[in-house]
């Protein structure tokens, strides 16, 4: 037992040692732009001791913002964006694509030769950064607004991050929920439509369920606790049943008993094209970003 635990005590000084070597090259994080995947960002990485709240840096337009997200988590803030990448090792791109072109003007030249930059902005490709700030690490995110309650999904793609600076951005992706890498920079827009703007797919089905609940003649309330934990519940089971390589088809075959009432519906679903409709609006979001990422 004593030769189990010493050895066990070894691996894991080893492990420590190995994080804190990472952190210890890339130990300040500035996130340009204070907006709410940002602050979701920021708590991840404080919560999981990816950096002290002194080596994180935010900067905004909005000096509110920036005085709430002070007062809230004790970082460092400013409204010039080249102040903070001249403290960063590591840059978090989070502003809106349309402003992404003055930003990168903004801040070239002022970014550490061997900082990692890693953009969340939608439709920006990890060309059209480079050639704005040169041969930095980049590595392109997309997250989605699960992230704001730790239950994020994001997709990344690795430009020209070292194995280090990748494994830092998956431990800042990861430090709000689940974060797959992709190979190949245009699956960045399949993410984008699966995940990315997936949540407001569940969104319109439990707005149409809850609607539903009240033309059958329960009350808005009543109809609404209903369809939140359904799909709560169904999250939660489908998750649970991955564990063990079942998937959500063999969960619905499983809940789905011959001649009842889900038979029923899925009938309706079917007989109506669902599936297709899915496919073609997930088809239409994954294209939408490749003519965003052409600009």
């Amino acid at each position: 037992m004593k030769a189990i635990k010493k050895n066990y005590l070894r691996v894991l000084r080893e492990l420590r040692g190995c994080f804190l070597r990472k952190v210890c090259r890339m130990k300040t994080i500035g996130f340009i732009g204070g907006g709410n995947m940002a602050q979701a960002l920021l708590e991840g990485v404080l919560k999981a001791s990816l950096f002290k709240a002194k080596n994180v840096w935010v900067s905004d337009v909005r000096n509110e913002r920036l005085d709430e997200l002070k007062r809230l988590y004790g970082i460092q803030v400013t409204t010039d964006n080249s102040e903070l990448t001249r403290h960063a090792d590591v840059i978090v791109l989070s502003v809106k694509p349309q402003v992404m072109g003055n930003v990168l003007e903004g801040i070239a030249g002022t970014v550490k030769q061997d900082a990692l930059v890693i953009s969340i902005a939608a439709g920006i490709t990890t060309e059209a950064i480079k050639a704005k700030l040169g041969p930095v690490q980049i590595v392109r995110v997309m997250p989605n607004t699960p992230a704001l309650v730790g239950a994020g999904a994001g997709g990344l793609y690795n430009a020209s991050a070292s194995k280090d600076g990748l494994e830092i951005a998956l431990d800042i992706c990861s430090s709000v929920g689940k974060a797959i890498v992709v190979e190949d920079e245009s699956l960045i827009d399949a993410v984008t439509a699966v995940s990315g703007s997936g949540p407001a797919y569940f969104f319109l089905l439990m707005e149409e369920m809850i609607k539903a609940g009240g033309q059958l003649g329960l009350t808005q309330e009543t109809a609404k606790t209903l369809v939140l934990q359904t799909a709560k519940g169904a999250a939660l089971l489908a998750e649970s049943a991955q564990q063990r390589g079942e998937d959500p088809a063999m969960l619905r075959q499983k809940v789905t008993s011959p001649g009842g009432t889900t038979e029923a519906a899925l009938k309706v679903m079917n007989e109506n094209k669902l599936g297709e409709t899915i496919l073609k609006a997930i088809t239409a979001a994954r294209n939408r970003g490749e003519e965003l990422s052409k600009g």
